[in-house]
């Protein structure tokens, strides 16, 4: 976890723009690999409206601006480079050949919900995003389902720790488990088509034999 006492002191000392500034440069550097969870960025961010800092809902509309920015980024480096990038040294280390060859199978087969969930992960959303890229996804489609689980998550984070900021521990409680709770609704609907599709498969297979 962070150190909250140490985070709510920091944000004592900075005042309006800066606040909007420090935030947005953050997630959009995370967007590049900053090895710095957004969501403790976003949440500074709710705390930062919460003393009087910023403004709440012009913080929401920074931190979807520099979300949005940041994945959209990602993603021309990987169209950039194309298949490249999964020779990158760093790329190599955290993509080895099968887990390589599973997030390509999944964005090719599911590439929609992919980029959907990617958002609620924390650790992969630059993976993803930078592969979705290299594979070729279509820009809109990436920008569409990218930019609807932001509008989900950005706001809740934000306006979370801004309504609870008396009571943070509970904030970031609620923040986790809304988080845990979509991603069971995507698992489940994915399993849901899995199944369809296996099903669909073994159907035409039995009615091929028959025929």
């Amino acid at each position: 976890m962070f150190n909250i006492d140490a985070i709510i002191n920091w944000i004592q000392s900075i005042h309006e723009p800066y606040t909007y500034l420090l935030v947005f440069g953050i997630l959009l550097l995370c967007g590049f690999g900053l090895p710095i969870p957004e969501d403790i960025t976003l949440i500074t961010g709710g705390l930062m409206a919460y003393y009087g800092k910023a403004d709440v809902f012009v913080m929401i509309g920074v931190g979807l601006a520099g979300v949005m920015i940041g994945d959209g980024a990602m993603f021309q480096l990987g169209k950039r480079f194309g298949t490249r990038v999964f020779e990158w040294k760093w790329m190599a280390k955290i993509l080895h050949a099968e887990r390589l060859e599973m997030v390509k199978d999944k964005l090719k087969n599911h590439g929609y919900k992919v980029i959907f969930s990617a958002r609620f992960m924390p650790g992969v959303r630059s993976l993803v995003f930078l592969s979705s890229g290299a594979l070729d996804i279509p820009f809109r489609i990436f920008l569409l389902f990218d930019g609807m689980a932001a509008l989900i998550s950005v706001p809740a984070i934000v306006y979370s720790c801004y309504f609870f900021g008396n009571q943070i521990n509970k904030a970031v409680g609620i923040i986790k488990n809304v988080e845990h709770g979509i991603l069971i609704v995507i698992g489940l609907g994915i399993l849901y088509f899995l199944v369809k599709y296996i099903l669909k498969r073994r159907r035409a297979k039995r009615e091929a034999a028959n025929a």
